[in-house]
């Protein structure tokens, strides 16, 4: 039977006609990036409750999981928050397999098929990444721009950490921050009455100027825009830094990672009580926290088309500071300080549990948090962005004499549980996990940490009940389940590789 060519053999033959001076730095990097997808996969497998594994046998050799169907899969003791990739081979039922799509294929659980066809794209995309990202000084640089496109592999636990179903090769490299690029952001007038808007917003007379991504132009608007803008792509891909200082993010109504870059009409309606109500709570945190300003959004009343300005995070920089996304701190050496980590660790729990306690969960991961650094790399206080996701907690803001803003809706609950998933899952489990970059280290900075923390509830929580995160490969094999599902990795302050030897029953 002929089978139709893989992604990896897809990417190359466009390699061939786009940019054939990068097929032998792609085919070098394929084996690495099939390892770096396969050990996300091999987390997931190991600690998510995927309800076709019934079984879980920790021994010398290793891992082994029984399925449904009766076969066994087998590999290497999983931690549950190492970054790098150590899974380079698993066995199913005897058979090895370095590549997590045909792993994924025949495992032939439900959904897997689409599942597996995502994995191949986030391998084949991660090599073109690596193998296309440009040399970077040994010197910090200066833009923040620049900071965020030094951030090559993406999510560091979800197995489509670099899918980009949709993207042509000559899209990868023209529009994906690792490679570089500098990106024509053009507008598209709308009628100011079909316009939903909030703040200051440029307009051509009666029509409001929305930027829009080349992708999303082409691809789903089908429409060409007007007064072409260079702008350099952040972390997010859609999400670009303007000549002049200020960030915009746009629609891209396609699946990165997990999920749909849309906007939503509610999140343009709450932008503006967002930004003014963070930047008075950001006040309470004794300068260790500032929260980037919402200037402007707008949308025509479509996900498709619409668009956030927000403030540079540079703006909470002084000279001679850094300002880098949490997620760009494994491309420096600072993490390797043991005294370094516990410190960053110590500033990032602070923040993020003062918020808590006063009512408002930070979705704190990698790419929303961003740490000032002074000219020799101390910490020295975190700025937060992208509001859209949040959770607030109108019975602590009361409590705490804080009048609560005026929304409705997802953000606003006082579910204990979901306000400390929102944080724990975000910035633990996330943002620390993936600086740390493994279970060890995560243990040493938490325990340096935590006794100079206050005590509250919150922190208890936090030492005590089974830390959060999201099931992101249950949920990519949920497609008919809504929302975010969780499950609880082992507790880094009671996981010792050495030791796990138990076995667990689903």
């Amino acid at each position: 039977m002929h089978r139709p060519p893989t992604v990896e053999a897809q990417v190359a033959a466009e390699l061939a006609e786009t940019r054939p001076g990068l097929l032998a730095g792609y085919a070098a990097e394929l084996p690495g990036a099939r390892a770096a997808v396969l050990t996300r996969l091999w987390r997931a497998l190991a600690h998510e409750p995927l309800p076709w594994v019934t079984r879980r046998a920790r021994g010398v050799s290793g891992l082994g999981l029984r399925l449904a169907d009766g076969r066994t899969l087998h590999g290497p003791h999983a931690d549950p928050y190492a970054t790098d990739a150590y899974v380079t081979l698993v066995h199913l039922d005897g058979v090895p397999y370095d590549d997590p799509a045909r792993l994924m294929t025949d495992l032939a659980v439900p959904h897997a098929a689409d599942f597996a066809a995502e994995l191949g794209h986030s391998a084949a995309s991660l090599a073109l990444s690596r193998a296309g990202r440009p040399e970077h000084p040994k010197e910090w640089p200066e833009q923040d721009w620049e900071w965020e496109q030094r951030v090559v592999d993406g999510h560091p636990f979800h197995p489509n950490c670099r899918s980009r179903p949709g993207f042509s090769v000559a899209e990868q490299l023209a529009y994906g921050p690792e490679h570089g690029p500098v990106v024509e952001l053009a507008t598209v007038p709308v009628p100011r009455e079909e316009c939903l808007v909030t703040g200051a917003w440029p307009a051509d007379g009666g029509r409001l100027l929305i930027p829009v991504h080349p992708w999303q132009a082409a691809h789903v608007l089908k429409v060409r825009g007007a007064g072409v803008r260079a702008a350099h792509p952040l972390m997010s891909l859609r999400t670009l830094a303007l000549p002049d200082g200020p960030h915009v993010k746009t629609a891209l109504s396609t699946r990165l990672t997990s999920s749909v870059r849309d906007i939503s009409e509610y999140s343009i309606g709450a932008s503006a009580i967002l930004s003014s109500f963070a930047e008075d709570l950001a006040a309470r945190t004794d300068g260790l926290l500032h929260v980037t300003r919402t200037l402007g959004a707008v949308t025509a009343h479509s996900p498709d088309l619409a668009a956030v300005l927000r403030e540079s995070p540079a703006q909470y920089a002084a000279p001679g500071e850094h300002v880098l996304p949490v997620a760009a701190l494994a491309t420096t050496d600072l993490p390797d300080s043991p005294a370094w980590l516990a410190g960053f660790t110590r500033l990032a729990l602070t923040v993020g549990l003062r918020l808590l306690e006063l009512g408002v969960a930070l979705e704190a991961h990698g790419q929303n948090l961003l740490v000032v650094l002074s000219a020799t790399g101390d910490p020295l206080r975190l700025v937060y962005r992208d509001l859209a996701d949040i959770r607030i907690s109108p019975a602590r803001l009361t409590r705490h004499g804080i009048t609560p803003p005026d929304l409705t809706g997802r953000l606003v609950t006082d579910d204990e549980n979901t306000l400390r998933r929102k944080l724990f899952g975000s910035l633990v489990a996330g943002a620390l996990a993936g600086t740390a970059g493994s279970g060890i280290a995560l243990r040493g900075a938490l325990e340096a940490a935590v006794g100079d923390l206050p005590r509250t509830p919150d922190l208890t929580a936090l030492c005590t009940d089974p830390l959060p995160a999201k099931a992101l490969t249950l949920m990519r094999l949920s497609p008919g389940t809504p929302g975010d599902q969780w499950f609880a990795l082992p507790h880094p302050l009671r996981w010792d590789p050495v030791l796990e030897h138990d076995t667990s029953d689903q």
